[in-house]
């Protein structure tokens, strides 16, 4: 409803001026009671006390009475007049009654547009028809032809921001929106926005108010009051401000009052986070989803311009790893486009870490540090390692430009199971694949994730999996014969929700773009129809002797001070695994340096005695012949 929408603002606000001249000139007459002067000349766009009698219903006394009580404030000839007549500036509807043409005493009752919208209120005190009104500032802006938000409302909204980069499927879900809307425009309908793209949401309803040539607030949660009287006036003020100025709100519906407070509005309204609306008003719900690989590609393009071929390599890494929201692309596009490779890798680590929707209980982030140097593995193993890497790299080439997709609504998932024995490498291993992706590693906790209540572990299933389709992460559940074994034999209904959770595993495995890794030191007890559904299977074996002369080597940091007798070789003859190979390595560098001395073969001597009585076992005279 903003007057200079089709002419050029400064010529319609001297017209209103100039009609408001008229129109006072007009009251002052009949205060006076000199005749009446011509009626003031039409403009166009209307003048703002037309557009506003009309908004609301106003009747001709009514209309008059607001002009009364601007020209008051506005106009000193019509201010002295008013003075001269009744010895005061304040007007009170007995008074106007008594001047202006066509009263009505229906114009004093609460539900009549003058109180209903807060136009004007009568001083709390007297009796109503001698009590002081007030022309509400905002009503009085307006008038003159200041079209600016309700300083009231300044503390309770904030405005939408046009977006700047907007997935194609996010456009077709705003046109939709719109036609939604305006089809259901008489019946005051409501758009619910849910999904797992948050700033996309506010994105989306300000575009939809952008369509609808109107403008897009968000109402803040913590401007919602909780007591019904003072809310029912805050819908009031809202649905004056979207009559006067054609807004739009949001709500946030994961606010206790959102509901009750969207009921009350009659303006149009959208709800992010929102899921059910308990109201009567017509609905549309629309789920607002990061862009896949596909997508965030397209945002790119369009974010880097030219540049995107240049970085085209780098779009489609990221791609495979992380699934970001336009607002995240051009953050972190806007340093790539002025060549600031080091801050685009900054701003993207920064966003990344916004996707981590809180794994809480359910998983640990690790901090994936290991390179392919560390992993002391057969070379048979080590290829198909690398190939898992291979297949995280290339997996937007393979899948979406040559078609692979296209072939099969599954199947993207990358899953592997690691079995050997303990300390054999496996949790290394998925170190070493993150690392070398560049992406995060999550270690599922799976005493968390299986719970003995019926339907839970599948919730806690789904968790996992929605957090790491959010990154892009590398999952590893270790142990995973403790979640994933063979199916139970149905017995009861707790046998046959355990079935449940396990088919809901295998469905989301197939449908995670990320890498899934399953560790267990027991193959055989995995469930075959599981173990079908792995794109890999690695058995990390227990090292032989000169593997483990290796793992010593590769565990010795070159900083550390050792002394002569260090030799790898009889070290070598200590039959354990690499995992225990670290342990020891560190607790005797913790000895050598409580020794203030270089680590020596009696610190190594005595730190895998010591491993050995943790682990409840005996090192043989064989084992340790020669270290000291």
């Amino acid at each position: 409803m903003n007057a200079p929408r089709h002419t050029e603002p400064t010529l319609w606000v001297e017209a209103n001026q100039a009609n408001l001249s008229v129109e006072f000139a007009r009251l002052k007459a009949c205060i006076e009671d000199t005749g009446a002067p011509d009626p003031a000349p039409a403009i166009q766009p209307p003048a703002a006390i037309d557009r506003l009698a009309m908004s609301f219903g106003l009747s001709d006394f009514e209309r008059d009475l607001l002009l009364l009580l601007a020209g008051i404030a506005l106009e000193p000839a019509l201010a002295a007049a008013w003075d001269a007549e009744f010895g005061q500036r304040s007007v009170c509807f007995e008074q106007a009654m008594a001047v202006l043409p066509d009263p009505h005493w229906s114009a004093t009752v609460p539900s009549r547009p003058l109180r209903y919208w807060r136009l004007v209120m009568p001083e709390i005190g007297d009796a109503l028809t001698v009590a002081p009104l007030h022309l509400d500032e905002r009503v009085l802006h307006y008038i003159a032809g200041i079209d600016e938000l309700d300083a009231w409302l300044r503390p309770a909204v904030s405005a939408l921001a046009a977006p700047r980069l907007m997935a194609q499927a996010h456009r077709e879900t705003v046109q939709q929106a719109v036609t939604f809307l305006v089809a259901e425009r008489a019946e005051h309908p409501i758009v619910l926005l849910s999904g797992d793209d948050a700033e996309a949401q506010e994105d989306v309803a300000a575009a939809i108010a952008a369509d609808l040539d109107l403008a897009g607030w968000s109402v803040l949660s913590d401007a919602i009051p909780a007591d019904p009287h003072e809310r029912d006036a805050l819908a009031i003020k809202l649905d004056r401000e979207s009559v006067l100025s054609g807004a739009m709100f949001v709500l946030d519906g994961t606010c206790a009052f959102t509901d009750d407070l969207a009921a009350r509005l009659q303006a149009p309204v959208m709800i992010r986070n929102g899921r059910t609306h308990r109201g009567t008003r017509p609905a549309l719900h629309l789920r607002i989803e990061r862009p896949d690989a596909p997508g965030q590609r397209a945002l790119w393009n369009t974010a880097l311009g030219a540049q995107a071929l240049t970085h085209q390599r780098w779009i489609d890494d990221i791609g495979n790893r992380h699934r970001l929201s336009a607002r995240q692309i051009a953050r972190v596009a806007v340093h790539l486009v002025h060549g600031r490779a080091s801050d685009a890798r900054h701003e993207l680590s920064v966003q990344t870490a916004l996707n981590d929707n809180g794994p809480s209980a359910l998983m640990r982030r690790i901090d994936p540090r290991a390179e392919w140097s560390d992993l002391i593995l057969p070379e048979a193993q080590l290829r198909v390692l690398e190939q898992m890497s291979t297949h995280l790299r290339f997996q937007t080439q393979v899948f979406e430009e040559w078609g692979f997709a296209a072939r099969s609504a599954g199947g993207r998932g990358i899953a592997a199971l690691f079995w050997g024995g303990s300390g054999t490498g496996k949790s290394l291993a998925a170190e070493v694949i993150a690392r070398d992706q560049d992406r995060d590693l999550f270690r599922v906790d799976l005493s968390a994730v299986v719970d003995k209540y019926i339907g839970e572990t599948e919730k806690n299933l789904r968790r996992v999996f929605d957090i790491g389709q959010q990154t892009g992460a590398v999952l590893l559940f270790d142990e995973a014969d403790a979640l994933f074994g063979r199916r139970s034999e149905v017995k009861d209904s707790h046998d046959r929700y355990a079935n449940i959770g396990v088919s809901y595993l295998l469905s989301r495995i197939e449908d995670y773009t990320g890498l899934a890794v399953l560790t267990t030191n027991h193959k055989s007890a995995l469930d075959p129809a599981f173990l079908r559904r792995l794109r890999f299977v690695v058995q990390f074996p227990f090292p032989d002797a000169q593997e483990r002369a290796r793992i010593w080597r590769a565990v010795l940091p070159q900083a550390l001070p050792q002394a002569a007798d260090i030799d790898l070789q009889m070290l070598a003859r200590l039959s354990v695994p690499g995992g225990v190979i670290r342990n020891i390595a560190l607790n005797a560098a913790f000895l050598a340096a409580e020794a203030g001395a270089p680590l020596s073969m009696a610190h190594l001597f005595r730190a895998a005695h010591l491993d050995a009585m943790k682990r409840d076992t005996a090192l043989s005279e064989a084992e340790t012949r020669g270290w000291l």
